[in-house]
């Protein structure tokens, strides 16, 4: 198991989440909807944001989500445990797009 402090910025921030929820947070209420790494803390989820998108942080909200149930015929399993963070971003900040980094 990796150590948490020598986690970089692009394993902490693993992916974004792009649905109708998350593209209407971040269009009204300037909200970014991220999978981060399951042993990542607010205060990496902050730092790894600030430094890739290079805007400020209000907030950061987390949730551990468990693994859906999974089918394939007669076999059955489980998706893995995973993490999701909503960071908001500070008032003035300009709401990065995914494609321009």
């Amino acid at each position: 198991m990796s150590n948490i402090a020598s986690l970089s910025v692009y394993r902490i921030l693993r992916r974004p989440i792009v649905t109708e929820k998350s593209h209407d947070l971040k269009d009204n209420a300037q909200t970014l909807c991220f999978e981060v790494a399951a042993n990542a803390n607010k205060t990496q989820v902050r730092q790894a944001v600030e430094s890739i998108f290079k805007v400020k942080v209000a907030e950061v909200r987390t949730i551990n989500l468990e693994g859906k149930m999974r089918r394939r015929g007669r076999y059955s399993g489980y998706l893995p445990d995973w993490k999701k963070a909503y960071v908001r971003l500070k008032p003035g900040q300009k709401v990065p797009e995914y494609t321009e980094v």
